[in-house]
């Protein structure tokens, strides 16, 4: 009986032992990525928006709400290439809910350090996230918090890992050699990736564009949010370091994760309303100050506790 004891004492104290070990193991492989993703920004000038909070960092240890800019950036060899996409999140826990919209790529404003009006997503190409970061605050009159650049690569090996999106297609179409039918879909990356890229057979042209991405978006993190698989998290962890940047660092990162996952239980969405126009030759997308006014008040009234 004693000899029994022992041996079970034994093999329980070797299993706490190897699972506490991969426990570490596991925390030192996240926080090692998390330090290869971490890129602060390094503001081009400052920029006047209004901020509730007066300018203050935010505090994720206390649930506060906050704005962060998504960057899906089409990067090329010799070239930095253009975002193909910027997404707006607003967070707030304590409504649980997060608002999302897309900025159109083409849409005509001041290049925040250039001095001169363009297409928003060329102020990636002009001067990196950094450059965007202040271009957007100024667009829409509020502070962007946090950041994350994803290359559109990473996006969809991302989307893989995470078991693919479940969408609703509003319309059939074929892009890229591959069939999309109208109604609910299963998508792996690739196929995600192309939804989320075709525009000129949408009727809506870039704006219908910008629906599908906030669709594959929207799912993404919902699948995100219940991502568990330890057999797979070193596979995350891979490709995140090679395809993400952010300027979270480690320990907002596990604020986020511990503290807000749990309460954002809806994201509502909004589209940003603007009419195309020609300017020496040059399609631009262009919203008026009164729509600026009104995405404004939105994202204020949102950030409110």
């Amino acid at each position: 009986m004693k000899k029994w004891m022992k041996w079970t004492a034994w093999i329980v104290s070797l299993l706490i032992i190897v699972v506490f070990g991969y426990a570490i193991y596991l925390y030192q492989s996240v926080k090692s990525t998390a330090d290869q993703i971490y890129e602060p920004r390094n503001p081009v000038k400052p920029v006047s928006v209004t901020d509730a909070k007066g300018g203050l960092q935010v505090e994720l240890n206390r649930k506060e709400p906050f704005n962060a800019l998504i960057l899906g950036v089409d990067e090329r060899q010799n070239d930095r290439g253009r975002s193909d996409t910027m997404i707006v999140l607003s967070v707030n826990p304590g409504k649980k809910k997060v608002l999302m919209f897309n900025i159109p790529r083409d849409t005509r404003t001041e290049i925040v350090g250039r001095n001169t009006e363009d297409k928003i997503n060329h102020a990636y190409a002009f001067g990196g996230v950094d450059m965007s970061l202040a271009t957007v605050e100024q667009f829409l009159g509020i502070p962007i918090h946090y950041y994350m650049k994803v290359d559109m690569e990473g996006f969809s090996k991302i989307i893989d890992l995470v078991g693919g999106v479940d969408v609703n297609n509003p319309f059939a179409f074929d892009y890229e050699g591959k069939r999309y039918e109208q109604g609910n879909i299963h998508l792996d990356g690739v196929a995600a990736l192309g939804f989320s890229r075709m525009r000129y057979d949408d009727p809506k042209g870039d704006l219908g564009r910008n629906d599908r991405q906030r669709e594959v978006l929207k799912q993404m993190l919902k699948n995100t949010m219940q991502f568990s698989s330890v057999l797979h998290l070193q596979n995350m962890l891979d490709e995140l370091g090679t395809h993400v940047r952010t300027d979270l660092t480690f320990d907002e990162m596990k604020e986020l994760l511990l503290d807000y996952r749990s309460d954002l239980e809806e994201i509502d969405t909004v589209e940003i309303k603007g009419k195309g126009e020609k300017i020496n030759g040059i399609y631009y997308f262009i919203v008026d100050q009164e729509e600026k006014e009104r995405i404004h008040g939105l994202l204020t009234q949102h950030l409110e506790q």
